[in-house]
């Protein structure tokens, strides 16, 4: 009897063990990214331990193949290599005791992208779409009465006006020439407001400063700064630079794109980077000279274009593999950047924390400056240093973003990867 009870506790005991590792297992499994590019002519591994089992439809086995590797299975841990055999998707499931489907893998077989990597100092100028609002206020008419027409119409801060009876708008100065044109009649306003366009109406009102009409509105049309470029697509000649967007100093909003230019820029200045005090590169660019190419996207993620790279000013030339997000981990790598004699140079770096995304962020990764050089020069990270390449193990990573204000030395970057994803 006593034998029976110490056999049934090692039974229940093994049982137990059974579904905790079953249930950190499924767990595991569960967080696990449910889409895995590999690239083709590569493998990727991809690690499952008992009970589970990898199968794949056969009419997909010309696309990619899964094996179990035959030196890393230890114990109840197997380790699959799917390689990838010729470029489109497939679908891995994952099945319980190799019968009962508990996840499908989406497999997607793609060719590595090459890109030149940049690290050149580049001015950026952006013309808005239409005029943007950049504060609303009162007019005083020849009564000297306070009015507010942008008020009445239900303008606000951070709204685009793109046309005013039915006049396509294109600055400032053409916002005050269409009102004075119509003087006291009631205008119809085209406005943009979080990408969606909606139609208002205001009646101008006659200023009693100037004897112009007005709306009561601030506006700004266009806005430039200096930043740095992360790469271009020798075959396509397509551009990705800064690793985030442009945003508006007075609305804090994205600025909406109508055209825009980046050109070769020369560096003047540089403020060192202090703890609590961002530091700066300031430089100078003409739009007459060294017109490098056209900027068509401003998005959360970088600005993008099109670009004449014979025109950059830079020994890098030739394109390099680009690095996935998983492939990245915590260790050395280096960035480009232009600090000193219009010169792109290397700095080391050291990646001090890499973050498991599935969703499109800023901030992918944490790195720390160790290049005593850059150091000495701009105390770490700098502003005009975003969209600088981050390279590592001979591979386009990612890209500078943000820097650490009370600490200078460190800052994000964003993977790579997010970046082509939001120029798609």
């Amino acid at each position: 009897m006593g034998k029976f009870k110490f056999s049934h506790k090692i039974v229940i005991s093994i049982l137990i063990l059974f579904i905790l590792s079953l249930s950190i297992q499924t767990n595991k499994i569960l967080f696990h990214p449910s889409i895995i590019n590999v690239v083709k002519g590569e493998n990727k591994s991809l690690d499952i331990s008992f009970p589970f089992f990898l199968s794949i439809s056969h009419e997909k086995e010309n696309v990619v193949e899964a094996s179990l590797s035959e030196t890393e299975n230890i114990g109840l841990k197997k380790s699959y290599k799917l390689n990838g055999l010729d470029a489109g998707e497939a679908e891995i499931q994952l099945k319980l005791l190799g019968f009962i489907p508990i996840k499908n893998y989406n497999i997607n077989v793609i060719n590595r992208p090459q890109l030149v990597p940049g690290g050149n100092a580049i001015g950026v100028r952006l013309n808005t779409k239409g005029v943007l609002v950049v504060a609303v206020t009162d007019v005083i008419d020849a009564n000297g009465e306070r009015k507010s027409p942008a008020k009445d119409a239900g303008l606000k801060v951070g709204d685009s006006i793109l046309e005013i009876n039915g006049t396509k708008v294109t600055d400032a100065e053409h916002v005050v020439g269409i009102l004075n044109d119509i003087k006291d009649t009631k205008v119809e306003i085209l406005v943009q407001r979080n990408k969606a366009e909606f139609l208002t109406e205001s009646l101008p009102v006659k200023s009693i400063q100037d004897n112009c009409y007005r709306l009561g509105i601030w506006v700004r049309d266009k806005t430039s700064g200096i930043g740095t470029l992360t790469y271009y697509n020798k075959e396509t000649n397509e551009f990705g630079a800064l690793g985030h967007g442009i945003i508006d100093t007075d609305t804090g909003g994205l600025l909406s794109v109508e055209k825009g230019k980046i050109m070769n820029a020369k560096i003047s200045k540089i403020e060192q980077g202090k703890k609590g005090t961002p530091g700066e590169i300031r430089g100078v660019f003409y739009e007459t000279k060294n017109l490098l190419g056209d900027i068509s996207v401003n998005s959360p993620y970088g600005i993008y274009g099109t670009i004449n790279g014979e025109n950059l000013d830079s020994e890098y030339k030739e394109p390099i593999p680009i690095g996935f997000k998983e492939e990245v981990k915590e260790g050395k790598a280096y960035i480009l950047s232009t600090v000193d004699n219009n010169k792109v140079e290397k700095f080391e770096i050291e990646i001090t924390k890499v973050q498991q995304q599935s969703k499109i962020d800023q901030k992918s990764m944490i790195v720390r400056v160790t290049d005593s050089r850059l150091l000495e020069k701009t105390g770490g990270i700098v502003q005009g240093m975003s969209g600088s390449p981050i390279i590592q193990d001979d591979k386009l990573i990612g890209a500078i973003t943000h820097v650490f204000v009370n600490d200078p030395t460190k800052g994000y970057g964003i993977y790579i990867e997010w970046m082509l994803e939001q120029n798609k």
